[in-house]
C-alpha cells in the first residue's frame, strides 16, 4: 500500500479514482503547522530559527496519516507545484519524522500541472525529491511576514487605536489605494470645451470635432472659455464643410495570452462581475474536479500561476478545434507562442486552460451557474490565444469650414473590421463613447455632408479614478509587488479590518485606513518591497542570508529605540524626585536632568515625525508645548524642590504627553 498526501478531499477523491486500489489518498486540509501569533516565533540572533506549532484542526487529520504511513510501503507527496505546494510536503514529512513513523520508507514528490489521469500518471512515473531552494524561499517569505508584522502591527495598535494589524504586502497595497485618494482629494478640476458638428452624407449620420484651429493642432484644453467655443460653434455653422483628406489604415489586433492569475481576476471582475476571492473559490472547485459523465474530472490546469505559455499539446488541440469550429482561415501560419511581461515571474506552470479544449461550455450543463460562466471565459481566451488577428481598417476624415473667417478643421474618425478573427469568438467590450470603434459613411475629397447642428460643450478634467479590485491587482502586478497566490487574499484582507470599503465597485479607504498611508517601516515602500520579493525567489542556500539582508537597515536605525530612550529617562527622573535611602547620592542639578528628559522627548518626536510623516509644524507645536509647560513650572533660582513640592500634573507623575498629541 502507497500513501499519497494531497491538500483538498475533492482533489483525493479524484486522485484516488485515477490510482486504483494500491493507494490510499489523503487530504491534509491545507497547511498544518504555522508560527504562532506570539513574540519568540522566529529568533533572529539564534540564525533565524524558527517555532512551528501544529494547528489544533490538523492534529487529528496528521494522526490519521501518521497511522497509514506505519503501515505503508511509501510515502508519495503530492501536493500543488507551487512554493505553497513544497512548503505543505516539506511541513507534512517534518511532523511525520518526528512521529517517527517512517522508519527508512521511501519518500517522492510528484507534482502534475492538471488533475487529469494522464497527468497523474505521468507525475506517478516521474517522481523527485523535495525541493529544498523552494522551502527556504518560502521560508523567508513567512519569516519576513511575521517579522514586519510583529514590529510594525503594535505601532498601529499605540497610534491608531481600532488598527488590527499591518504586513509587508498588504500595507503596500493600502498604501496605494490611499495615495490615490490623496491624489483624488488634491485634485483641482480644470474647464474645458468641446466643438462636435453632427452631419449626415447618403442618409448615414456621423460626427466631427473640432481638430485645428489657424493651422495648429487643438489639445483637449486649447479651447478653455465659452466665447471661443461658442466663436468656432457659430464659424462651423455659418461656413460649408467640405472634405479635403480621407485616410484609411489597415491595422490588425492580436489576440490575448492565455490567462494568468491576475488576468484572470480581472477578467472575471470586469465581464462577470465576480470578486479576486470568489474567482479563486470557483477555479478551486474546477481545478480539483467535478462530475461529468459519471467520474470526477479537472477541467482547468492550475490557476494559480504567472506564465502565459501553454503547453505543445495544449496549442496543437487547440488549432484542430479552431479549425473544426470556424475554419482554416482562422489559424495563424504557425502556433503563437507569448512571453510574460509581468515583474518577477516565475512561470513555474503553464497558463490557465481548459484541460480538454474540446471539452466545449455547452457540453457542461451539469456545472453550477458561476462554474460554467468561469470556464466558458477560460475557455474561450485560450482558444482564442491561438487564432488569426482581427483585421480593422482605421478611417481618418478631415473636414475644413470654407467661408470662416479663420482657417478652421474638424475631424471624425472610425472604424471596420474586415476580418474578425479572435473576436468571433472573444469579443473586447467597447464604450459607446468610443469614437475609432464607429462606422462612417463613405467619403471622398470633395464631398460636401449636410450639416445637422453644431454645439459647444462644457467640460471638466476629471480626477484619476479609484482604484478597483482588478485595476488594484494589475497596478501591485505591474510593481511586482505580490504573487498569484497572495493577491485575492490580500484585498480579503484589507476589507475583512476594515481598512477600505467597496463604492461602486471602488476601493475607499476607510477612516482607520487612510493615516496609515503615512507609515513607513524602516524603508517598506513600493520599490523596497519589490526587490524583497526577487530576493527570495532567488533563495539559494540558507534563507537566513535573506532575512539578514532584509533585517539590517532596522538593526541599524530601529525605529522604536527613540520611544524606548524617553521611557528610560522618564523613568529616572520619576525615581530621582521621589526621596531615596540614605547615602544614596541625588542629582546635585535638577534642571541637568530636565534637559537629559527633555532631549530624549525630543529624539522620540524626530524619530515618530519621520515614522507617520507629520508635518512639521505639529512637531514645532509640540516642542513649543513642552517649552511653555517648563516655564510654567520654573521655581525662583535657589529654592530646593523636593517630592512633595511636585504637582500631580508633573511630568514625573505621567506619561509623555507629547507623544500622544503628535499622534
Amino acid at each position: 500500500m502507497k500513501v499519497v498526501i494531497v491538500e483538498s478531499p475533492a482533489k483525493a477523491k479524484t486522485i484516488n479514482r485515477y490510482l486504483g486500489p494500491d493507494y490510499e489518498v489523503f487530504a491534509s486540509f491545507g497547511h498544518v503547522r504555522d508560527l504562532p501569533s506570539k513574540d519568540g516565533s522566529v529568533k533572529p540572533d539564534e540564525d533565524f530559527e524558527m517555532v512551528w506549532e501544529v494547528d489544533s484542526a490538523a492534529k487529528k487529520r496528521l494522526a490519521e496519516i501518521a497511522r497509514a504511513v506505519k503501515d505503508a510501503d511509501e510515502l508519495i507527496l503530492a501536493t500543488d507545484p507551487d512554493r505553497e505546494g513544497e512548503a505543505i510536503s516539506w511541513h507534512v514529512l517534518n511532523v511525520l519524522r518526528s512521529k517517527k513513523v517512517l522508519n527508512g520508507k521511501p519518500v517522492r514528490r510528484v507534482v502534475f500541472n492538471a488533475v487529469t489521469k494522464s497527468a497523474v500518471q505521468e507525475a506517478m512515473a516521474h517522481p523527485r525529491e523535495i525541493d529544498e531552494p523552494l522551502v527556504d524561499a518560502y521560508l523567508a517569505r513567512r519569516a519576513l511576514d511575521y517579522l514586519v508584522g510583529f514590529s510594525l502591527s503594535p505601532i498601529l495598535w499605540r497610534k491608531l487605536p481600532g488598527s488590527r494589524s499591518a504586513g509587508r504586502v498588504q500595507s503596500v497595497a493600502l498604501r496605494l489605494v490611499s495615495e490615490r485618494e490623496a491624489d483624488i482629494e488634491r485634485f483641482k478640476p480644470t474647464e474645458y470645451w468641446s466643438v462636435t458638428a453632427s452631419l449626415e452624407q447618403a442618409g448615414m449620420g456621423f460626427e466631427a470635432r473640432a481638430f485645428a484651429l489657424d493651422g495648429k493642432k487643438l489639445d483637449r484644453l486649447d479651447i478653455a472659455n465659452e466665447a471661443d467655443a461658442t466663436a468656432i460653434r457659430d464659424a462651423v455653422k455659418a461656413g460649408r464643410l467640405q472634405v479635403t483628406s480621407v485616410e484609411k489604415k489597415p491595422q490588425k489586433r492580436n489576440p490575448y495570452a492565455p490567462f494568468t492569475t491576475s488576468t484572470l481576476q480581472q477578467d472575471a471582475s470586469n465581464r462577470l462581475g465576480f470578486s479576486p476571492s470568489r474567482t479563486m473559490q470557483v477555479a478551486q472547485r474546477l481545478y480539483e474536479g467535478v462530475t461529468v459523465g459519471g467520474e470526477s474530472v479537472g477541467l482547468i490546469t492550475y490557476m494559480r500561476t504567472d506564465a502565459v505559455q501553454m503547453a505543445p499539446e495544449a496549442i496543437d488541440a487547440a488549432r484542430r478545434q479552431i479549425a473544426g469550429q470556424f475554419g482554416d482561415h482562422y489559424l495563424p501560419d504557425k502556433p503563437r507562442l507569448y512571453q510574460t511581461k509581468a515583474k518577477n515571474a516565475q512561470e513555474a506552470h503553464e497558463a490557465i486552460r481548459p484541460t480538454d479544449l474540446s471539452r466545449r461550455p455547452e457540453t457542461l450543463p451539469q456545472l453550477e451557474s458561476e462554474q460554467l460562466r468561469l470556464y466558458e471565459l477560460i475557455w474561450k481566451r485560450a482558444l482564442a490565444s491561438q487564432m488569426r488577428a482581427a483585421e480593422i481598417e482605421r478611417t481618418t476624415v478631415d473636414l475644413d469650414v470654407a467661408g470662416a473667417d479663420r482657417p478652421m478643421t474638424l475631424r471624425a474618425t472610425g472604424s471596420v473590421t474586415t476580418f474578425e478573427g479572435f473576436l468571433a469568438l472573444y469579443a473586447v467590450p467597447t464604450s459607446d463613447k468610443d469614437e475609432e470603434s464607429r462606422d462612417l459613411p463613405a467619403l471622398a475629397e470633395g464631398d460636401t455632408p449636410a450639416l445637422v447642428d453644431c454645439v459647444a460643450e462644457q467640460h471638466f478634467t476629471q480626477p484619476p479614478p479609484r482604484y478597483t479590485e482588478a485595476s488594484l491587482i494589475r497596478r501591485m502586478e505591474e510593481l511586482g509587488i505580490g504573487r498569484p497566490s497572495t493577491y485575492a487574499s490580500t484585498l480579503a484582507v484589507l476589507k475583512d479590518r476594515d481598512y477600505v470599503r467597496l463604492e461602486k465597485k471602488a476601493l475607499v479607504p476607510e477612516d482607520r485606513g487612510h493615516p496609515l498611508r503615512r507609515i513607513r517601516f524602516h524603508g517598506q515602500s513600493r520599490g523596497r518591497a519589490r526587490r524583497d520579493f526577487r530576493r527570495q525567489d532567488r533563495v539559494e542556500g540558507r534563507a537566513s542570508a535573506v532575512l539578514d539582508r532584509f533585517l539590517r537597515p532596522h538593526r541599524r536605525n530601529p525605529g522604536s529605540a527613540g520611544l524606548r530612550g524617553a521611557g528610560r529617562a522618564q523613568r529616572a527622573a520619576r525615581r530621582s524626585h521621589f526621596p531615596g535611602p540614605r547615602g544614596r547620592r541625588r542629582p546635585a542639578h535638577l534642571s541637568q536632568l530636565r534637559r537629559r528628559k527633555a532631549v530624549a522627548q525630543g529624539r522620540a518626536l524626530r524619530r515618530l515625525h519621520r515614522l507617520l510623516e507629520l508635518p512639521r509644524m505639529q512637531l514645532h507645536k509640540a516642542a513649543c508645548r513642552r517649552r511653555q509647560g517648563r516655564r510654567r513650572r520654573r521655581r525662583p533660582q535657589g529654592a530646593r524642590r523636593r517630592s512633595g513640592d511636585l504637582p500631580a500634573g508633573h511630568p514625573a507623575h505621567r506619561p509623555l504627553r507629547a507623544l500622544r498629541a503628535a499622534r
